[in-house]
């Protein structure tokens, strides 16, 4: 898996963060943000063929894969979306990149929404993949989508409930969430081990359940003190016709609500579309982000 990338350990906010990265000097630099429960491997099909015009950087969100899992506070703000976003600015900013594309999915999707929320100036134009607003998302449960994403309400609970329960077997964990997710195991065997492997540490588990908890409190209290601001940066968002998303949200209508330019679609995928369909989302990014290139070279 990605042939002819460099990795790399680059400081964040407060967190090392682990980077692979590849493409011609001076293309346009494009960060792609990883999910739950995964690590940068789930680019894999999809980052090779974009670095063959784009500067790709593929981190390891801070808590997950190799990069940093520093300790968390009572109000779980070093897993906040907003420290998390402050790690790939600065990832970004170490790279010689002032602005960048976005393209992400999953929780790294929630953490782009807060960078381009926080600092629109450094994102030329975003695409996430298969989420609704957290906020919203929470304000609009429903016994469906409760029991299609029981995980979101597991990795909430007190410390070390969540804990305890994965840790007992992380992987038989892994497997249950991520295949019923998917309806089966559309994972290269390579990058699932490679999941596998950095999930199964307990300082892993102990972190990616601080960054459920801070989801579900101090990332919805920025979101409130946010008042009527909307994210101003071109988005595009995708979600798959065969989740949670598609079934339980109308996905355009909580966007639109959002942010101020906004387009996007349901795709014939379930989750990991990235890993599903990962000649379209190619496709998709190309042409979403080459557009907004265009109109940025012509002073628009």
């Amino acid at each position: 898996m990605f042939e002819g990338f460099e990795t790399d350990i680059i400081p964040g906010a407060g967190a090392d963060i682990f980077v692979r990265k590849a493409g011609p000097v001076g293309a346009p630099p494009l960060v792609l943000l990883h999910g739950y429960p995964q690590t940068s491997a789930m680019w894999h099909l999809v980052a090779p063929a974009l670095a063959k015009t784009y500067q790709v950087i593929c981190p390891d969100l801070r808590g997950c894969g190799r990069s940093g899992k520093p300790p968390s506070d009572r109000n779980h703000e070093p897993y906040s979306k907003r420290v998390m976003a402050a790690d790939i600015v600065s990832v970004m900013g170490r790279l010689g990149h002032d602005r960048f594309l976005v393209g992400a999915h999953d929780r790294g999707a929630r953490v782009a929404h807060r960078l381009g929320l926080d600092q629109p100036d450094k994102v030329i134009a975003m695409t996430l993949l298969d989420i609704a607003p957290t906020r919203e998302m929470y304000a609009n449960t429903s016994e469906q989508f409760a029991r299609l994403y029981w995980h979101w309400f597991m990795l909430i609970q007190k410390e070390p409930l969540p804990e305890t329960l994965i840790g007992a077997d992380p992987e038989g964990y892994w497997k249950t969430k991520c295949f019923n997710q998917a309806g089966g195991n559309p994972f290269d065997p390579v990058a699932l081990d490679e999941y596998l492997t950095m999930f199964k540490s307990p300082d892993s588990i102990r972190a990616t359940c601080e960054e459920y908890r801070a989801a579900h409190s101090i990332d919805i209290d920025h979101d409130n003190q946010d008042g009527d601001k909307r994210l101003v940066v071109p988005l595009q968002v995708l979600w798959g016709k065969k989740g949670a998303i598609e079934k339980c949200f109308d996905t355009m209508r909580l966007w639109q609500s959002r942010a101020t330019n906004v387009m996007g679609e349901a795709l014939d995928c379930g989750h990991y579309m990235a890993e599903e369909i990962p000649e379209d989302i190619v496709e998709r990014f190309r042409m979403f982000f080459d557009n907004h290139l265009e109109m940025c070279e012509a002073g628009q």
